[in-house]
């Protein structure tokens, strides 16, 4: 079985920004299913491949936005397809000096693709961007390979979700079972009783100053 949930904020309020994440990963444990969050047609393409093969069978739950149909950003080449496998982890491809990068942005779903396109506006070497494709099971021991490879770098969970809901109270968990001296801390919206606001002008000022918090290492 596989469910595919639209979730993303893009400033349509309440109802159409959250499929409760929180609430799925809730019910993970024991290696009872797979929740993911692909960031490129690629990805996903991969991810349902690996599922059709996969024994013994279990759930798959999949979180996409709708912005990412139409985002000229979010697409993949031919041999993408073609060629590779699905990847939990996907470590920054920019070419950066790692023992220069200062923060590591963790980060899973479109929110890439808003970090992405603020680092292509201001750009900034000091800052890395990790995507985190598979939820869970958590792929610490990979998620860990990559961020040791920054040895001089804090690491930071980015969502879009506020603080208490989204990925975060989950992985927070799981975070702190990752040996090393180095903890993760969450840049997100500040908690609330809503999955979003109202007010479209309201979100865009909120992500606005999230990106920002996000990119600026400090």
């Amino acid at each position: 079985m596989t469910l595919l949930l639209p979730h993303g904020y893009e400033g349509q309020g309440p109802d159409h920004s959250s499929a409760r994440i929180e609430r799925f990963l809730q019910l993970c444990a024991q290696d009872n299913m797979i929740v993911s969050r692909p960031s490129t047609p690629a990805s996903y393409f991969h991810l349902l491949r690996r599922q059709a093969y996969a024994r013994p069978r279990k759930p798959l739950i999949v979180f996409t936005p709708k912005a990412m149909l139409r985002l000229r950003g979010a697409t993949s080449p031919v041999e993408a397809f073609t060629q590779g496998r699905f990847e939990p982890v996907i470590d920054d491809d920019r070419g950066l000096d790692r023992n220069a990068v200062k923060r590591v942005l963790v980060h899973s779903g479109k929110v890439h693709w808003d970090l992405r396109a603020e680092l292509e506006k201001n750009p900034n070497p000091e800052v890395a961007l990790v995507r985190l494709e598979q939820l869970y099971p958590t792929p610490i021991d990979s998620l860990k390979a990559i961020t040791d490879s920054y040895p001089n770098a804090e690491l930071v969970w980015v969502q879009e979700e506020p603080e208490n809901q989204g990925a975060w109270p989950f992985l927070a968990l799981a975070f702190a079972d990752v040996p090393g001296d180095r903890s993760f801390r969450p840049v997100s919206r500040p908690a609330s009783a809503s999955p979003a606001t109202g007010s479209s002008k309201v979100h865009a000022a909120e992500q606005a100053a999230l990106i920002r918090s996000a990119v600026t290492p400090g």
